[in-house]
């Protein structure tokens, strides 16, 4: 009778304190369960990945979004904004404090100036601009340089503004 604790039932195999019964017992059952099993046959998945590389191993965060970059054929535009970011070592920093690249699309770069003179004087660099675009890019990446001046300024402000017409500028010139 279990005088330790009376509502324990009395235990039918005595305690082994090394526990080596309880491990013998717990072998027998696991491998037990694996004698039963039915080889399965090797199947050439192609979600299983192997031992040699492949495409779904892990990899770098900047490797994945190279890859990405190349599929979606994004490279070029990246190249080109990744270049127009230093615009000062393009131009020379007195034409870039007063000049900005704005947009590219179709082999066509435009930049926005903050004056007619500075228009001007980039309109005269834009040849050796592209040229050195090309270089660095690759020929035919840029096909022209357009140069624009300043916006202008609205006229159409206020409650006297005309809509139809021209308004307070049809005298000029």
């Amino acid at each position: 009778m279990n005088t330790e604790r009376p509502d324990l039932p009395e235990p039918k195999v005595p305690h082994d304190p090394t526990g080596l019964n309880l491990a013998r017992t717990v072998a027998r059952s696991v491998g037990a369960r694996r004698r039963r099993r039915t080889p399965t046959k090797r199947s050439t998945d192609p979600q299983v990945s192997g031992a040699r590389p492949d495409d779904r191993d892990p990899k770098l965060l900047s490797a994945a979004v190279d890859d990405l970059v190349r599929a979606k054929g994004w490279s070029t535009d990246i190249n080109v904004h990744t270049l127009l970011a230093r615009w000062p070592l393009l131009v020379g920093p007195v034409n870039a404090a007063h000049s900005r690249p704005e947009a590219y699309a179709d082999a066509v770069l435009i930049v926005r100036t903050d004056s007619t003179a500075w228009a001007t004087q980039l309109r005269m660099m834009a040849p050796q601009l592209v040229a050195l675009l090309n270089e660095h890019l690759g020929d035919g990446t840029v096909s022209r340089v357009a140069i624009r001046g300043p916006d202008a300024p609205s006229w159409k402000k206020g409650r006297r503004a005309v809509r139809d017409g021209r308004g307070p500028r049809d005298t000029y010139g």
